[in-house]
């Protein structure tokens, strides 16, 4: 299980004259986040610097990307993919913007201005579970919906889509953990399901 956010966050942190201003984003894919980065550049587009880290999940495996902008190596990008890494954050960016204020200050410094500038932003953030979980494509008839509706409800099951015909084919997501009980309710009868279809593999944003 991973974990995410379910805002986004901005922090900013004045060390010696430098202003360091963070934003935690939350972000779907690579091209979000380049995006999101962009975006930022250009908002602060007088800034000397814009380091950033973000962390995507790509279907089976974890996608990572980090910069310096121009800061010493190791001093920016790196420790905010640490925080997101240690932290088990995905499908997020971490972007810090550094206004200059005259004044070095040394790599040890610098780590802990990002690092801290990060860790405000993402304090700001309320935080969600992303779990692995199965679409699922069920035909009920009319007389047992309402019952379905309310299995879902109580075991937060989402439904994603309804489709009315001679039954109903709705699609719902059911996170792994519970996946083998909610089997298990439809073959001793719990539930009413006239036909279930697999449909993929997904991921879920759960509180």
């Amino acid at each position: 299980m991973y974990k995410t956010i379910e805002d986004n966050g901005e922090f900013e942190l004045i060390e010696k004259k430098s202003r360091f201003i963070a934003n935690a984003i939350y972000v779907e894919n690579k091209t979000e986040a380049e995006n999101k980065i962009k975006e930022i550049k250009k908002k602060f587009y007088d800034a000397k610097h814009h380091c950033f880290a973000y962390r995507i999940l790509d279907n089976e495996s974890i996608y990572e990307k980090s910069s310096d902008d121009g800061e010493p190596s190791g001093t920016a990008g790196s420790p905010l993919l640490n925080i997101l890494q240690k932290n088990n954050f995905c499908n997020m960016l971490i972007i810090v913007t550094r206004y200059f204020g005259g004044i070095l200050l040394g790599t040890g410094g610098l780590v802990r201005a990002y690092s801290g500038a990060a860790a405000g932003a993402i304090e700001n953030c309320s935080k969600i579970n992303i779990e692995k979980g199965t679409e699922y494509s069920l035909i009920v008839d009319y007389t047992n919906f309402k019952k379905i509706q309310y299995y879902c409800k109580i075991n937060k099951i989402t439904i994603n889509s309804i489709q009315y015909g001679e039954n109903i084919i709705c699609k719902a997501t059911i996170p792994n953990s519970q996946k083998a009980s909610f089997l298990l309710d439809i073959e001793n009868r719990s539930i009413v399901i006239k036909e279930i279809k697999e449909e993929r593999e997904i991921y879920i944003r759960k509180l």
